[in-house]
């Protein structure tokens, strides 16, 4: 392997003036791609100096969990976490208080800030073995110990391995390596004990799987449909981080297979996909293969509209207004703890559609707003792949999407051509009268009946004269 030179490194110490790692069955030398070749990325140094500093001063260091995941793949890690022997009291004292933060010490868990911003921080824990798990996230009590145990005790094998940036060499415990080759996901131990410790690792089996097209191996696939009904137990915000990294990564179609698989599907969304959903199975409330067509066109990489497929037999278009069309919906979104922001996309992109079902028939009033929108690109990305889930062509996503790329924002939402000083200038009085002739006068405005202040002020007085009569 090529290794970095010192002069091209300063913070990398020769590996035989520090504290040796003991060496495990084995241990990888070569990766898919040298540390050297990665693109220069100053939290990488930044992790590299912060093992070299704690191992300087005594201490095994070394990267841990997904960083090392993803460099075995050839990918370069979008961050770095550190693992040491060095309690969570001398970290601080190594580091300084200053740049230390005791975000977990129960735990063995120092945050290390980086000398700039751009360094980031890097997360630095302890080695350490669980005690008991208590309420299905956290251990009751931590002991710390060697690397080795500390690997044992992660939740699976791809990312249970270690690295030392010093001597370039991934050191793996676990087997995480061949499980990388083989594309598994497998559960370090026994399945179930490890789900049992924290019920969130089943969704985080399912994801792993469909990011990196993997296979869910065997024992840990059936503890999680043996499981699967344990998830309720975690905190719905912790679902939701799950479910927002899952949909709106492109592989999203085969999350949702998979946790329809294994059963965590019905849980997450029993109202939808509950067995007591008589029509589960029915075009109105759309099969599974339905929702995964229409899932497999979507291309923004974003959360809201992989959701609105999901959620879309709770959306009632019968319904007498907006409000009581997405009330469902809504419903669902607060299950999940959803911001106000996310919730309002979601059923902003339900109603949307639902309006865009013809779009012969739309008036301009209507289609400008929804296309000087900020979350026009996602209606038009749902739009699209809801027609071609339905094999369907996508003629009005199409004609949407023709039409805004040929105007320009102004003209989609141009400024005002009166307001309510004007109608109180014809002697108008404040009140819900105010609001009706403002909505018509826009409406005609962005229906291209007059593109002027005279002849909107001339509209508006023949409105007024009429409701005066």
């Amino acid at each position: 392997m090529m290794r970095e030179s010192q002069s091209e490194a300063p913070w990398c110490p020769r590996p035989d003036v520090h504290p040796s790692i003991p060496k495990p069955a084995l241990i990888l030398l070569l990766m898919s791609t040298p540390l050297s070749q990665f693109p220069a990325n100053a939290q990488r140094d930044f992790a590299a100096e912060t093992c070299a500093k704690l191992r300087t001063a005594g201490f095994d260091a070394l990267w841990a969990g997904g960083c090392v995941r993803d460099m075995v793949l050839g990918a370069a890690p979008k961050d770095y976490d550190v693992a040491t022997s060095a309690t969570p009291q001398q970290v601080i004292e190594l580091f300084g208080k200053r740049r230390t933060v005791p975000v977990g010490v129960s735990f063995g868990v120092v945050m290390v800030l980086g000398p700039q911003q751009d360094c980031g921080q890097i997360e630095v824990a302890t080695f350490r073995s669980d005690g008991e798990y208590r309420d299905g996230r956290r251990p009751s009590s931590v002991t710390f110990c060697s690397a080795e145990e500390d690997a044992r005790r992660r939740d699976f094998t791809i990312n249970g391995m270690f690295y030392d940036p010093v001597a370039e060499e991934v050191i793996d415990y676990v087997g995480g390596r061949a499980d990388l080759q083989a594309g598994i996901v497998r559960a370090i131990g026994d399945a179930t004990a490890r789900f049992t410790e924290d019920k969130l690792r089943m969704l985080r089996a399912v994801r792993f799987a469909a990011t990196y097209g993997f296979k869910i191996e065997d024992s840990t696939r059936k503890a999680i449909y043996h499981l699967r009904c344990d998830l309720v137990q975690v905190s719905p915000e912790r679902i939701a981080n799950e479910l927002r990294r899952m949909l709106a990564h492109h592989t999203r179609t085969a999350s949702v297979e998979s946790l329809f698989g294994v059963g965590l599907l019905e849980i997450i969304f029993q109202r939808v996909f509950g067995p007591h959903v008589k029509n589960v199975c029915t075009p109105k409330n759309g099969t599974v293969d339905l929702i995964c067509n229409k899932l497999r066109y979507l291309e923004e990489a974003a959360f809201e509209p992989a959701l609105a497929v999901l959620l879309q037999s709770r959306f009632t278009p019968e319904a007498a207004d907006s409000r009581n069309r997405t009330a469902e919906v809504r419903q669902e979104c607060r299950a999940l703890r959803l911001s106000n922001e996310e919730t309002d996309c979601v059923s902003w992109l339900l109603t949307a559609a639902a309006e865009c079902a013809d779009t012969r028939e739309l008036p301009l009033h209507r289609v400008k707003p929804l296309l000087a929108d900020r979350r026009s690109p996602l209606l038009l990305d749902l739009l699209n792949a809801a027609a071609l889930g339905d094999n369907s062509q996508a003629s009005d996503a199409a004609a949407l999407r023709e039409y805004r790329d040929r105007v320009t924002a102004e003209f989609l939402n141009p400024p005002r051509l009166v307001d309510g000083t004007d109608l109180k200038a014809l002697g108008l009085k404040a009140g819900p009268v105010f609001k009706q002739l403002l909505t018509t006068i826009r409406n005609e405005q962005l229906d291209e009946q007059f593109c002027n202040r005279s002849d909107a002020l001339h509209r508006l007085r023949e409105l007024s004269d009429a409701l005066n009569s």
